[in-house]
């Protein structure tokens, strides 16, 4: 007979919710990564202006942090299998409706896998926290590196889906819905496995005494400028390197580059964190190379752009996995996780919101991308000065 573990699981069905978990995980970034290659496509269809264009990039940050906070609600009326399960269904139906074609449905079908996925970005952290504790490390990794795989194939297929295979931009985005079905199909049988906990406190109580919490702030904080700075890297490379005299497809490339060593990060980096007790050690590894990474863009008479883009890439892959990672390791149990989780990714993913604008309206007065590098090594400091504290071995 074969040993259970606390929550009643054998080893096979802890295989088995494992592939369940990274198959969400795998849905959490296509829907959003897929629709920047093909923003051309859809201005010369529906004539949408640049502002326009922009909301649907955001709104989905907007999304995640007004539901992230609201998802432990759900957790304790519904459970966390279930509540995932809503998820992934929202998340089928939103891409259905994005794709059906005229503005409202563009908009309204961004918004809701928006929301969708910030249910999935706030649950697995809680997951692994109460069914892997003891593999935090390397379970975040697989998490992260198969999220951050996800981005980056949906951003490199979208437009041969769209050109090559003759399915227009609707059609490309839609293709995303049979990944997500996929999901769903695998995600069922594992809400059974998932034994529901009564909660221990309510969802008011919870989030008072989190938000009095100075670690929580850091840690959200953290989290906020990670994403910040992600989503700048996202938005606005390309244009830098354009704008420096490289073509658009170079460009291309190199905002590929960025989401593959990407993958890498999130994979090493929080296998390495999650097998020490303590990790500013991990924190100030990673600030230092940002920091030498992006000062590496600022002169461009150096040179070795394919290596600044890739170590940046890596950084901020790795930063995303530790982040995370430092939910898990901070929270005391699974509970706790989901309702840190939630806090944490609800005002991180309001501060990324603000990234690409804020960037944007700076290259706007100045007309010099350097400005815009100077803000990230700022912003990369105070990552450092939050993270020293964040990285002790403690509990919130």
């Amino acid at each position: 007979m074969e040993t259970q573990d606390k929550n009643g699981l054998t080893k096979a069905s802890r295989t088995l919710l494992l592939v369940g978990l990274l198959f969400v995980a795998v849905n959490l970034r296509p829907a959003l990564s897929s629709i920047g290659p093909l923003i051309d496509m859809i201005r010369a269809d529906i004539g949408l202006s640049e502002a326009l264009l922009g909301l649907l990039t955001t709104l989905p940050l907007i999304a995640f942090g007004v539901v992230s906070t609201m998802t432990p609600l759900f957790t304790k009326r519904f459970g966390i299998g279930n509540t995932l399960l809503g998820a992934m269904v929202l998340l089928t139906v939103g891409i259905i409706i994005r794709s059906l074609g005229s503005i409202f449905e563009l908009y309204l079908g961004t918004i809701l896998l928006g929301i969708a996925i910030a249910f999935g970005n706030v649950l697995i952290p809680a997951l692994i926290k109460r069914n892997f504790p003891h593999k935090a490390g390397f379970v975040t990794s697989l998490y992260s590196g198969i999220m951050s795989l996800g981005a980056a194939v949906a951003a490199g297929l979208s437009v041969p889906l769209a050109v090559e295979l003759n399915l227009g931009w609707r059609g490309s985005l839609a293709v995303w819905a049979a990944l997500a079905v996929l999901a769903l199909i695998i995600w069922i049988p594992n809400i059974k496995r998932l034994t529901r906990t009564t909660p221990s406190r309510g969802f008011k109580e919870a989030m008072k005494k989190l938000s009095g919490s100075l670690l929580v702030w850091k840690l959200a904080f953290y989290m906020g400028l990670q994403s910040f700075a992600f989503y700048v890297i996202l938005a606005w490379l390309p244009a830098l390197l354009i704008d420096r005299g490289f073509d658009a497809s170079y460009a291309g490339w190199m905002l590929s580059l960025s989401q593959a060593t990407g993958i890498i990060g999130a994979i090493v980096i929080p296998i390495w964190a999650g097998s020490r007790k303590d990790q500013r050690l991990v924190i100030v590894s990673l600030i230092i190379v940002e920091v030498i990474a992006l000062i590496g863009l600022m002169l461009p008479g150096i040179g070795m752009v394919e290596l600044w883009v890739g170590l940046i890439g890596m950084v901020l892959g790795g930063t995303f996995g530790l982040a995370l990672l430092l939910i898990v390791l901070r929270s005391k149990d699974a509970e706790t996780a989901a309702e840190l989780s939630g806090i944490v990714q609800s005002i991180g993913y309001f501060i990324a919101a603000t990234g690409p604008f804020v960037v944007g309206v700076i290259y706007d007065l100045t007309e010099v991308w350097n400005y815009a590098l100077v803000l990230l090594v700022v912003i990369a400091i105070i990552k450092l000065v939050l993270g020293i504290d964040v990285g002790k071995d403690k509990k919130v």
